[in-house]
């Protein structure tokens, strides 16, 4: 096969900025979810409605280019963080489920989603993907991993009254596990992505109410409005460097 005939990929490739960039991405996610249900009053169904029509604008865009192009991927990726978070308050304050519950609802979701990707492709490889189809399944897989992230950060914080803090802590130190486990042993790289990718939603939405909430409650009080807007300031920069490394030397 050339050159000219070789699938080109349509993700991002796993590297530290990657995982810089999807922390950043999840705090952005729950600020900018809390803003709009919260902050702005509109409630979780109405938040679900707008936060879905832009991850579904967005996650067209994504679909139909013909390449990776950084800014339309790390759009989706907030897309599902944002959609997340309203998805998670959904199931919990609307629906009554509770995060305990609803982490295992979502849980089933992800690894039905997994179970038919791999029945298809007899893989789970996420890097490189240039199929639609699977691509397909992969974003389904994120947008499911990442509304799992934001129920088990909120059982941290309201089941089991860890702070912000310590929420973070734990899924820091979970994260931090896995990096070593991906360096020293010989598990299952794919099962070890999923599982960081999981808990690298809660590590950065705990961070984002760390930012939001009153000093009374353990945060920093800075509002959902300021700490989102901090957090796009922040996104912009780390997707300028990541076109940046996409430019031939």
């Amino acid at each position: 096969m050339n050159q000219l005939e070789k699938p080109i990929n349509k993700v991002a490739e796993i590297t530290g900025l990657f995982w810089v960039m999807k922390i950043i991405a999840t705090t952005l996610g729950e600020t900018l979810g809390d803003f709009l249900s919260m902050t702005l009053n509109l409630g979780y169904a109405k938040g679900i409605i707008i936060t879905f029509l832009f991850f579904l604008l967005v996650l067209s865009l994504q679909l139909i280019s013909k390449k990776y192009v950084p800014v339309l991927y790390w759009l989706v990726i907030i897309g599902t963080t944002t959609l997340g978070t309203e998805i998670s308050d959904f199931i919990d304050r609307s629906l009554h489920l509770g995060y305990a519950a609803g982490s295992i609802l979502l849980i089933l979701c992800l690894l039905t989603t997994l179970y038919v990707w791999f029945n298809k492709f007899k893989n789970l490889e996420y890097y490189p993907i240039s199929e639609r189809i699977k691509e397909f399944y992969f974003w389904t897989a994120v947008l499911f991993s990442n509304s799992l992230g934001t129920a088990f950060g909120d059982f941290l914080n309201d089941n089991l009254g860890l702070s912000y803090l310590q929420g973070a802590l734990i899924c820091g130190c979970i994260i931090i596990a896995v990096i070593l486990l991906h360096y020293y042993t010989k598990i299952n790289h794919v099962l070890l992505f999923w599982i960081a990718f999981i808990f690298t939603r809660p590590f950065g939405a705990t961070f984002g109410d760390f930012l939001t909430k009153p000093l009374a409650k353990g945060g920093l009080d800075l509002g959902t409005l300021n700490a989102s807007l901090i957090s796009i300031l922040i996104m912009i920069i780390l997707i300028s460097i990541s076109h940046k490394k996409l430019k031939p030397a």
